[in-house]
């Protein structure tokens, strides 16, 4: 039985010099060449390795470009073929990049109608930290109008911190190790940890989720050999020193937060992490709200439900409403005033566990 694929594919690259791109391919960046003809005078000669199947064709042409994704340390990370092609050389599994945070006061409210993009798998984006604080965070408000399966894959992201809260509705997804699917219901939330794989499933009408990504721009791949779910459960695996978590928020408690005149419940993030980042819902408590400050290098908060005014020192006041964001640098003293009964709120510091002092 022949086992030869039934079809092939080739990069066709134009050389000014093929007999001195020879050596260059099979030594230098060590491909394995598999044809060359005529005999006599060759014209083309075709090389495999790294994944790629490269075929060199004698005659003019813009130059191409290979870039070579390896782990392997290689003398050279940026060359030229005698023929013109231009190599460079990346890691195969690139270090994850956080750039510094560029912090600024920021409001974001739903009334100012920023526009809703179609992202991935058909969802809506709505950005709820244009700036992006320098690229150090993104915000989503994402929504599926039309319930039912969702159109995913297998997938994970190259992440230094990821959280999904359900705002509205309910949704299923499955994960790398942690059994058969779960309902996602509002008020919940996981955590996402590194390149854990996952696929989103099924979803309500409606439904509405934040989701917190760091650092602002990252890589989502698919895993297409992954099936999940996975047969093994595994609850305490970590990837990269952070756990799954699922946190249902009808079955916290409520204690006293750090900010006077506010109940807090805790989703375990801060714990789960390693103190990457921490994650509150926030209820008007008993007393009158404070003035105060923190040392967190990232301060994100949602309104979930309700009204306040938040307060800043120097700064205008805004009165925020349901579907609201904002964003308090280190250092600025602020004061959520006015707060209806109903007011609940979703924060997010990174770290966790962020100092606060009143006054």
């Amino acid at each position: 039985m022949n086992d030869e694929p039934l079809t092939k594919a080739e990069v066709v690259l134009p050389t000014s010099d093929l007999r001195a791109d020879l050596p260059f391919f099979g030594k230098t960046l060590k491909m394995r060449m598999d044809m060359i003809y005529p005999a006599d005078d060759p014209s083309v000669a075709v090389f495999s390795g790294h994944g790629l199947r490269v075929r060199l064709e004698q005659g003019d042409g813009i130059p191409g470009h290979l870039r070579l994704l390896t782990d392997e340390p290689m003398e050279q990370t940026d060359m030229q073929a005698p023929g013109g092609t231009r190599v460079t050389v990346h890691p195969l599994h690139p270090p994850l990049e956080l750039p510094t945070t560029e912090h600024a006061f920021v409001v974001r409210r739903l009334a100012d109608q920023a526009p809703w993009v179609i992202g991935r798998a058909g969802m809506h984006y709505r950005d709820l930290i244009p700036s992006r604080l320098g690229g150090s965070i993104i915000a989503s408000h994402i929504r599926i109008p039309d319930g039912g399966p969702v159109p995913d894959m297998v997938h994970f992201h190259r992440v230094g911190f990821q959280l999904i809260f359900c705002y509205r509705g309910w949704v299923d997804v499955v994960y790398e190790d942690q059994g058969p699917p779960i309902r996602l219901t509002t008020g919940d939330c996981f955590i996402q940890p590194p390149e854990i794989r996952h696929r989103v499933l099924e979803a309500s009408d409606g439904i509405e989720v934040i989701e917190i990504g760091v650092p602002a721009e990252h890589i989502t791949e698919i895993d297409h050999d992954m099936t999940l779910p996975t047969p093994d459960l595994r609850p305490d695996r970590e990837w990269q020193g952070q756990r799954f978590v699922f946190n249902e928020g009808a079955k916290v408690p409520w204690e006293t937060a750090r900010l006077p005149g506010f109940i807090a419940r805790d989703t375990t993030i801060a714990t789960n992490t390693q103190d990457v980042a921490g994650v509150m819902v926030l209820r008007r408590g008993k007393g009158a709200p404070q003035w105060s400050t923190h040392d967190a290098d990232i301060h994100f908060t949602f309104v979930m439900e309700g009204g306040m005014t938040l307060e800043g020192e120097g700064k205008d006041p805004y009165r925020l409403e349901p579907g609201d964001a904002f964003v308090i640098p280190p250092g600025l003293r602020t004061r959520y005033s006015d707060p209806t009964d109903d007011l609940e709120l979703l924060e997010v510091t990174l770290p966790g566990n962020p100092a606060t002092q009143q006054g």
